[in-house]
């Protein structure tokens, strides 16, 4: 199914020109702008077996859902933006709508428990990794109902996601509809910076399969003077990143839908091992007595223009606000400065280069007036992804908004695919608070400290209280499997 999308989107974006834009020919960069009918959309995906049901017949149209979230995802597009997304399609052909109810982000499942119980909830909510986790726990709970009655992994409009999809199980049944898969991390760097030093560029060295753990430490030690104020790594994700590189996490889960400890993992072990020496060798900005703290009161990239510091690993969105701001932390993003790579590879590996993806979900929560419509909205989302036409207008707004130069566009391509191709993601965020804390010691213990124990210290120091804590978890799934939903 991959491929044969990829060949449909590079023929499509061969040979359809259906866009127009606003301002062609201006001095002045305006936002990219396409109203594409559903009908243009259907017609070039009928091909593949990927369709929309017919507006007449889908269960689901003329509903409005209620999105409980502390962001409106669906109301916060001007007339100068993109209109063709999957809440356009939701509204324009099935006379759909969704009312937003706000919630605070620290008060969000108190909320939720408020609403299910007062006989009142939403229909959905986010239902991701990490800062939107709702799995296991908030479904072990009974938040959440199953949403195999509403969506067919099987069909070939959900098959790319049916990978990631199988995570969230209980019961033998999929809690999250999965519409779309994002990269976690990337290595951005300033191409000034880099040359200066004498380095070769990370995007070459991966284009020639060179880009590795040991090339990437290198740079990181040469480059790397505290008493200059000079750092090559800054961030909280680069410790996390390089474990994900590895293909590997320390809490998995198998297809029976057990979780298990991965600590002993010798790829882990590996990643660790480098872990540990760039934070002995320096090469972490810190302040104080903490390895967790940053530059410039924690803004996101700063000190990479500057040359202070080398690699600021971090999320694609964050080169993705204005051109001002972004050059101004980055590097100048149309003199060609700013680029990023893919995270390196481990040398004594598999010769994957491994991306950890994010995910898009919504969960339908229980007692839902409309699941159907949040189905089918969720199948709009799904299908304006996987239309060639759209990835085409995000491509042009990467270019004409941002200011995306074509070895950038070629790299987010490239790195989107390494994580649809290779499925990963965090499974943590939404799990019993005593394994959280457990996992957190192991995770962050050599980042957050100046003078860090060793990966096998540390992994013999909470490798008692992980087993402990995971086997607790597996016996509430147990329960729940048994018994339905655990207090």
């Amino acid at each position: 199914m991959f491929q044969m999308m990829k060949r449909i989107v590079a023929i499509v974006l061969a040979l359809v020109l259906i866009f127009a834009l606003v301002g062609c020919g201006k001095q002045k960069r305006e936002i990219v702008k396409l109203t594409l009918s559903t009908e243009d959309s259907e017609a070039i995906l009928a091909a593949a077996g990927i369709r929309l049901p017919p507006a007449e017949t889908a269960a689901g149209a003329n509903t409005t859902v209620k999105w409980l979230a502390w962001y409106d995802e669906f109301h916060n597009y001007s007339e100068d933006e993109i209109v063709n997304t999957g809440f356009y399609t939701f509204t324009e052909k099935y006379g759909g709508e969704v009312e937003w109810i706000e919630c605070d982000y620290f008060e969000r499942m108190n909320d939720l428990a408020n609403l299910i119980l007062s006989g009142n909830p939403p229909d959905f909510t986010p239902f991701g990794t990490n800062a939107t986790a709702c799995y296991p726990m908030c479904c072990i709970k009974g938040q959440y109902q199953p949403i195999d009655p509403y969506i067919d992994y099987d069909d070939p409009l959900w098959a790319d996601m049916k990978e990631t999809a199988d995570y969230f199980v209980l019961g033998g049944n999929h809690y999250g509809i999965v519409f779309d898969l994002g990269v976690a991390n990337v290595v951005p760097y300033n191409r000034r910076v880099i040359d200066e030093w004498g380095f070769d560029d990370p995007a070459e060295l991966y284009a020639n399969d060179e880009w590795t753990w040991d090339v990437f430490y290198n740079m990181c030690v040469e480059f790397s003077d505290g008493d200059e104020n000079r750092y090559a790594l800054d961030g909280y994700a680069y410790a996390g990143a390089l474990v994900e590189s590895t293909g590997q996490q320390m809490l998995q889960i198998d297809e029976n839908g057990i979780f298990y400890s991965n600590i002993d993992s010798p790829e882990i072990e590996r990643a660790e091992n480098l872990i540990y020496d760039l934070a002995k060798n320096d090469c972490k900005y810190h302040e104080g007595n903490s390895m967790w703290a940053l530059r410039n009161n924690a803004t996101f990239g700063s000190g990479v223009k500057e040359g202070d510091c080398l690699f600021y690993v971090i999320g694609i969105s964050f080169f993705t606000d204005t051109v001002e701001e972004v050059s101004a932390l980055w590097g100048d993003i149309e003199a060609g400065e700013l680029m990023f790579a893919p995270l390196p590879r481990d040398p004594q590996g598999d010769g994957i280069y491994y991306e950890c993806s994010t995910i898009s979900a919504y969960g339908i929560v229980a007692g839902a007036a409309n699941p159907e419509a949040v189905a089918l909205l969720t199948s709009c989302n799904r299908f304006k992804i996987v239309d060639p036409t759209v990835v085409r207008i995000d491509r042009k707004q990467l270019e004409e908004v941002y200011m995306w130069n074509n070895e950038m566009l070629d790299m987010w391509d490239t790195c989107r695919e390494l994580a649809l191709a290779h499925q990963r993601i965090d499974l943590t965020g939404n799990l019993p608070d005593n394994l959280q804390k457990s996992l957190s010691s192991l995770s962050d213990g050599i980042i957050r400290s100046v003078n860090p124990s060793s990966w096998a210290q540390l992994k013999e120091q909470n490798r008692e209280s992980v087993e402990y804590y995971i086997d607790e978890l597996n016996a509430l799934i147990a329960d729940y499997n048994t018994d339905g939903p655990v207090e």
